[in-house]
């Protein structure tokens, strides 16, 4: 390796459930046992996954989403993040073609625009010379698309590999080994992904991965395979000034951590930013902004509930007309109630006139445009609460929008200066102050 060329990778696959993520935690752990500095990221709006990427890697993982960030944007922060590392690995999400339209957004797309090789992984699962079409598809569907090698997953035995070796080899992409087939490498199964205090328990998973793709996985000629110039550092993103004195609070504990960091970087940027945590009944500091990001705090319903020190002055904030950005989990905070699935209501801040519940519980997600005095945001929709209806409420704001430009149900409250919804807004390139004006 040499300071100018570093391996970089997208780990992509023909559909959800080929095992990504497991494959991807377990080769980050492979290359930081090598003594590797490795940069994660992920394709896509997801804040479990990068979650996953920290633990196995010791680094923090980057979001990059081309419906919710812009290309230029996309580049310089893969750039920025990328000058300090030895190898970097970006996990893709869906198909490797997926896209909110067609492959707009896709992880096929991210890697042209940053790039860099892909590896696929392939279920390789009642399979054998047949993966060979497959691999000739993927590979020659786009021709901007530069498919390098294939990991095969769920392989039954050395004699299964040899089938699926040969049809790689005729297919023109690489043959880089397997993952043998086992119970043990499976993510468990999640409510919005798992908890912070669960992730330290699956410290296991990754180190078993690492173990497999050490044994069955060329890694060397891997990483040859994926050597790519190293990005140049762009000419500094433009970020607004920080207005002299501003102070800016975020909540970030166990029950609020779906934060991107591009987001709090925007933020520096605006002013001085200090972390609290409602969980620990810490007061609001002296703020400008407060922002109150999602995260789970329907498992720490009682303990937020006896936080009367942190709900009293979030309280007394709003009222005394402080701005407040609160999404999805934080705006549920806000609410009088939280109810779980039982029905049992907790209270909670009481900033809304709303109560939010767990109560037949039902996804909604989506990539979402904001449009609120004159000016666009765009960020994306994922939870099972709901807020019970309100003759009587807050006034609603601003026009939600699909990614095909069809009207979203999703609503954006408004009380004073407090703007509380459930999309979580990607507002790295932009001013959050002007949410306000």
């Amino acid at each position: 390796m040499t300071s100018t060329s570093i391996p970089q990778l997208l780990v992509a696959a023909g559909s959800s459930g080929s095992g990504k993520t497991t494959f991807t935690l377990g080769l980050l752990r492979a290359l930081k046992r090598r003594g590797l500095a490795v940069q994660s990221f992920k394709c896509g709006p997801d804040y479990i996954d990068p979650k996953f990427h920290q633990l196995s890697s010791g680094r923090p993982s980057i979001n990059l989403d081309l419906f919710m960030m812009s290309p230029e944007h996309v580049r310089a922060v893969y750039a920025r993040h990328t000058q300090e590392a030895d190898a970097v690995v970006l996990e893709g999400v869906m198909g490797l073609y997926d896209g909110y339209v067609r492959m707009h957004g896709s992880s096929a797309e991210v890697a042209k625009t940053v790039g860099i090789p892909t590896v696929l992984l392939v279920d390789a699962r009642s399979s054998a010379y047949s993966v060979g079409a497959l691999l000739y598809g993927f590979k020659h569907f786009r021709q901007d698309t530069e498919v390098v090698g294939v990991v095969f997953n769920r392989v039954a035995s050395e004699n299964h590999y040899r089938f699926l070796r040969e049809a790689a080899e005729d297919a023109g992409v690489i043959p880089l080994g397997y993952i043998p087939k086992t119970k043990l490498l499976e993510v468990p199964s999640r409510h919005l992904g798992l908890s912070l205090r669960e992730l330290q328990e699956l410290d296991a998973l990754p180190e078993d991965v690492a173990a497999l793709i050490e044994k069955h996985v060329d890694v060397d000629r891997l990483l040859e395979a994926c050597m790519r110039p190293r990005p140049a550092l762009p000419t500094e993103e433009a970020v607004p000034t920080s207005a002299p004195g501003r102070k800016i609070a975020v909540a970030r504990d166990e029950a609020f951590n779906f934060i991107y960091e591009e987001n709090i970087r925007a933020l520096a940027a605006q002013g001085e930013v200090s972390f609290f945590s409602p969980l620990k009944d810490e007061a609001l500091p002296e703020c400008d902004l407060l922002y109150l990001p999602g995260g789970y705090p329907e498992f720490y319903l009682s303990e937020l509930a006896a936080t009367e020190r942190s709900r009293s002055s979030i309280a007394a904030y709003a009222a005394a007309g402080g701005r407040v950005l609160a999404e999805c989990g934080g705006m549920m905070y806000l609410c009088r109630t939280i109810r779980d699935e039982e029905g049992k209501a907790y209270p909670m801040c009481g900033v809304l006139d709303q109560e939010a519940t767990m109560e037949g519980m039902r996804l909604r997600l989506g990539y979402r445009k904001l449009r609120l005095g004159g000016r666009e945001y765009r960020g994306h929709e994922f939870h099972y609460s709901s807020i019970v209806p309100q003759e009587v409420g807050e006034e609603t704001v601003g026009e939600q929008l699909t990614a095909r430009d069809e009207v979203a149900p999703t609503l954006l409250y408004r009380r004073g200066n407090v703007l509380a919804g459930y999309t979580h807004l990607y507002f790295a390139e932009q001013d959050p102050f002007a949410l306000f004006s």
